[in-house]
């Protein structure tokens, strides 16, 4: 049996993104050091283990510029001196990045979304911070089916988005543009929600 902690397993991880990255490919490095980090994207996504937005969309070092929280969330906008972190990393994608593209996120079987649909169901929360935070997205716990939910928080995280008025400046103005994706996790396929319809079609 293997003595390798799970420490030692990232470490090893580490050494190959080395080994590519600043041995075989030092340029791709060199450029972010050199001339500083450009994402066109903003991804919000969730916190989960299984979901890792770099993974899944294969994306390359300084591509995606990501925010990470539980149900990835976007709370409105609320200037009130308290400590938003997520609406503090949107405002630097947003406002000094520049950013071209926000994608929301979602993914099936998500455990904030779940601990949402407990409260609608008259459960009483066992933890401080989980339960006040996904009660952001509280229209959305009416539904029956739990994707349905989780759809309906990107939705409510989209709708949130509007409310920043740099963001709004920018969607109206067409420089900034807005995504929904929903990722099952069980079948690998991703979903994006059409503006239009209001509906999600499948693109993968």
């Amino acid at each position: 049996m293997s003595s390798q902690t799970p420490i030692d397993r990232l470490v090893a991880g580490f050494r190959g993104f080395h080994a590519l990255y600043y041995e075989q490919r030092p340029e791709r490095i060199a450029d972010l050091v050199e001339r500083g980090q450009k994402p066109k994207v903003l991804m919000i996504a969730c916190s989960d283990s299984r979901v890792d937005p770099a993974i899944v969309t294969n994306a390359e070092p300084g591509e995606l510029f990501i925010v990470r929280n539980v149900a990835n969330l976007v709370p409105p906008y609320m200037p009130d001196g308290n400590y938003h972190g997520t609406s503090a990393a949107l405002e630097f994608a947003v406002r000094d990045l520049k950013v071209e593209h926000i994608v929301v996120l979602g993914h099936s079987r998500c455990g904030g979304i779940r601990a949402l649909m407990d409260a609608s169901a008259g459960a009483e929360s066992q933890r401080e911070f989980i339960g006040p935070w996904v009660s952001i997205c509280h229209c959305a716990g009416g539904k029956a089916g739990s994707d349905e939910v989780e759809r309906g928080a990107i939705k409510g995280s989209l709708n949130n988005l509007m409310t920043f008025p740099w963001v709004r400046e920018r969607v109206e103005a067409g420089n900034l543009s807005l995504h929904g994706w929903w990722f099952k996790i069980e079948t690998g396929n991703l979903w994006e929600l059409n503006a239009e319809t209001g509906e999600y079609d499948q693109r993968v």
